[in-house]
């Protein structure tokens, strides 16, 4: 049940990998064989094996045994005649495949794969302190290789769902691969390893803190590697490995002195060539490599740096990164949070009901309640643009207003053609049981926000973007759930969201992001959300130069499109630099 990466296996290897629905519930999919070598090439390196007895090795999600193939051929001859070796995964297709390549590479070895769920047999064997002194005993494992599967946990049973959470002290939106990681610390024996291959989500998404939390309490982490945006596979999400030792329960491990490793693709220039990223990553801190295809990728090696909190993003921490940020810092009066709160737009769960383009064309013409609409397509730095396809110019039937007693749903009998409108929908919208099971009504948006708000100038970004998008919107438009906004909530305060502007769009926020978050997707594309976008720094609007910025801004928005917004704009950006006490540096890509 490998998952993450995925492998060209032959059709009928995989019967039920290839559909669709099934893997999406499952998670799984295969390990390709170099990623398997570079996981147990660096657990044989790391374990210390008993010098008698039994060495016991698990793979808790097996799928076609490439992780388990990979480590038992490192392994020393004299070991190898001494280990046990179980497999657990729930498709028994896949257990066939594995036991078939074990067998054959392996004649002889005791070898056991299982049709079992990993996480059900963990919860069935009880909590930590009873584990190995139950009646159905566990012996724990030396070494544990696995790549958990990647699926989110309202996918499984809401029974099962809730037993993962409580036993592992996960809330809200979490994927299976958390409670599989905390999972096989309760089966791994003191001072014995695991490499897992896993989803670098939990690195820095507010989901993943408490998993953060865990790993470092549960673990004593060695080395984390975070693979970004290498595609070195056909991946549904990026891969990282961590490669951790067993603890016991009155054992306090360290956060101090673990490594920690990024690669992410850059346009600069390459010192090194190296035939893929993993091969790249033996190479120095901060040295760009050109692999075979032509691509080129920036390694960074140092210490995991969490920010000195136990469920604190995970970054590198190097010399340079943290003299960098110290400077900044010292030239911060304070983050984009001391704005106001930033905002996910609009979701309605009915796009095709409550957006269109087309409203005018309706035979009953358009409907009351319809909002100009902000979305991606009108994404611009500074000033946003209208989109040049009609098919983007998009509003919102948004049936939510202000009263005393705060948000609620309009009364539809004061708006006829909107009431016919969306009555001849109801069915769709009332499929949506979730809305009128948290006590709405029928027509509602599932998150409408602040109807009181649109009005306000607004700071508007997509939350995707290779580069900084950031623009000031006066027009009152609903901003739609693919973008994020904020507006000021302190009278006086207005010429803070102009100073967010000029920061969020120069070049000098972008090295801001890599230093301290660093989360990128593929093609360099960067994750531009609350818990980032709130701790962007600002300058104190009392200094100068920081007037200075804020006017210059304001002159760039009045002007475009001009080349004189542009020349305004380059100007501002090396100002933006000098501000936080930095020299300017060109940002490739």
């Amino acid at each position: 049940m490998n998952s993450l990466i995925e492998l060209d296996i032959p059709q009928a290897q995989r019967p039920r990998y290839s559909q669709v629905d099934l893997q999406k519930h499952s998670g799984a999919t295969y390990t390709p064989e170099v990623f398997a070598v570079f996981v147990a090439n660096q657990m044989i390196q790391l374990a210390k094996l008993p010098k008698r007895g039994k060495i016991r090795i698990l793979d808790p999600a097996v799928g076609d045994g490439a992780l388990l193939d990979a480590l038992i051929k490192r392994l020393p001859a004299a070991d190898r005649k001494r280990v046990e070796v179980i497999g657990y995964d729930t498709d028994l297709n896949a257990i066939k495949v594995a036991s078939q390549r074990l067998g054959e590479d392996f004649p002889g070895l005791d070898i056991r794969l299982e049709q079992k769920d990993f996480l059900e047999h963990v919860l069935s064997l009880g909590e930590r302190d009873d584990l190995f002194s139950s009646k159905d005993c566990q012996e724990p494992f030396h070494l544990v290789i696995a790549n958990p599967p990647y699926v989110r946990t309202q996918i499984m049973g809401t029974q099962q769902a809730q037993q993962l959470a409580l036993r592992f002290g996960l809330t809200g939106r979490v994927d299976l691969y958390y409670p599989f990681l905390l999972a096989i610390s309760q089966v791994l024996v003191a001072g014995g390893i695991s490499g897992v291959i896993t989803s670098n989500r939990f690195m820095t998404t507010k989901s993943g803190q408490a998993v953060r939390r865990a790993l470092l309490s549960r673990f004593q982490i060695v080395h984390a590697w975070d693979l970004g945006d290498t595609k070195l596979f056909d991946a549904a999400v990026l891969p990282s490995v961590l490669l951790a030792r067993g603890i016991t329960d009155c054992q306090h491990p360290s956060v101090d002195g673990i490594a920690f490793s990024t690669i992410y693709e850059t346009q600069d220039s390459f010192q090194e060539i190296a035939h893929d990223p993993l091969a790249a990553l033996v190479v120095e801190d901060n040295t760009v490599v050109e692999i075979s295809d032509g691509r080129r990728f920036r390694i960074r090696h140092g210490i995991l740096d969490n920010g000195g909190s136990p469920d604190g993003l995970w970054r590198v921490g190097t010399q340079s990164t943290d003299q960098w940020l110290a400077t900044v810092e010292a030239n911060t009066w304070d983050t984009f949070r001391r704005i106001g709160k930033i905002r996910v737009g609009v979701k309605s769960t009915a796009d095709k009901v409550f957006i269109r383009n087309d409203w005018a064309d309706l035979p009953e013409g358009e409907p009351e309640l319809l909002r100009p609409l902000i979305t991606r397509h009108h994404a611009r730095r500074f000033k946003a643009l209208f989109p040049a396809k009609a098919k983007h110019v998009k509003a919102i039937l948004y049936p939510h207003e202000m009263t005393e007693s705060g948000r609620g749903a309009v009364d539809l009998s004061h708006y006829p053609k909107a009431k016919r409108y969306l009555e001849r929908h109801r069915d769709v919208l009332e499929s949506r049981t979730y809305v009128i099971e948290a006590g709405r009504q029928w027509y509602e948006l599932w998150v409408p926000q602040d109807p009181s708000a649109w009005s306000s100038p607004k700071l508007v970004f997509p939350d995707i973007s290779e580069k900084p998008i950031f623009w000031i919107d006066t027009e009152g438009g609903v901003v739609n759930g693919e973008c994020y906004w904020m507006r000021c909530e302190k009278d006086g305060d207005e010429d803070l969201l102009w100073l967010a502007l000029a920061v969020a769009n120069s070049t000098f926020i972008e090295a801001f992001y890599d230093h301290r978050f660093n989360n990128k997707l593929y093609a360099g594309r960067r994750r531009f959300i609350t818990q980032y976008v709130e701790k962007f720094p600002l300058p104190d609007p009392a200094r100068e130069d920081t007037q200075v910025l804020i006017a210059m801004v304001k002159s760039i928005y009045a002007k475009i499109p001009s080349r004189e917004a542009d020349d305004l704009a380059a100007t501002l950006d090396e100002r933006v630099w000098r501000v936080f006490g930095l020299e300017f540096e060109k940002i490739s890509g």
